[in-house]
């Protein structure tokens, strides 16, 4: 069995770089964040419309890396950032997104603290977007029923928040 993990947060809060570290911590695999593929090969923001384009391919793209995790598959974002994105910037998360949202299962939820220096990464928000995203983010996972662990401090400080919340990795065997 799989455990899916979601890996939230506002911008610039460290998501890449903690999958990457769980998937290669864990000896398995990691779905990276579509919405920035999306922006790099078009050149441009995503309008209201395509909000939930971009939340079908990260979904679709985190069913096809089942086949190739290990124990756990680590999701940069999920559905439910998408829709945190379409309540702020487009005033409010369509019907078709919400249920969308709503079949999405993750296993673990974890949330990246916005505590780590900030750096723009060319897409929309501002520092201050950040914590207004962040805020909105926990009024979703709280309505929602949505378990979290906050993960904070350096990477290595969040590996072993994450880790503490996984479990230590199986011993390979050869």
């Amino acid at each position: 069995m799989i455990r899916r993990v979601a890996i939230v947060g506002a911008a610039s809060a460290g998501k890449s770089t903690l999958a990457a570290r769980l998937a290669a911590h864990y000896g398995t695999v990691w779905v990276p964040e579509y919405l920035r593929e999306f922006v790099e090969t078009l050149g441009r923001m995503p309008v209201a419309e395509d909000q939930i384009a971009i939340a079908r391919t990260q979904a679709a793209r985190e069913q096809a890396a089942l086949a190739r995790a290990a124990g756990y598959l680590f999701c940069d974002t999920t559905p439910l950032m998408t829709a945190v994105y379409s309540r702020h910037y487009f005033g409010g998360i369509d019907d078709e997104l919400e249920q969308l949202v709503r079949r999405s299962h993750y296993d673990i939820t974890l949330v990246c603290a916005s505590d780590i220096p900030w750096e723009p990464d060319g897409m929309r928000e501002t520092l201050d977007e950040c914590a207004v995203i962040a805020g909105l983010l926990f009024e979703e996972l709280h309505k929602r029923n949505i378990p979290y662990t906050l993960v904070a401090g350096d990477a290595t400080q969040r590996l072993l928040k994450a880790e503490h919340v996984l479990g230590k990795p199986a011993t390979l065997r050869k």
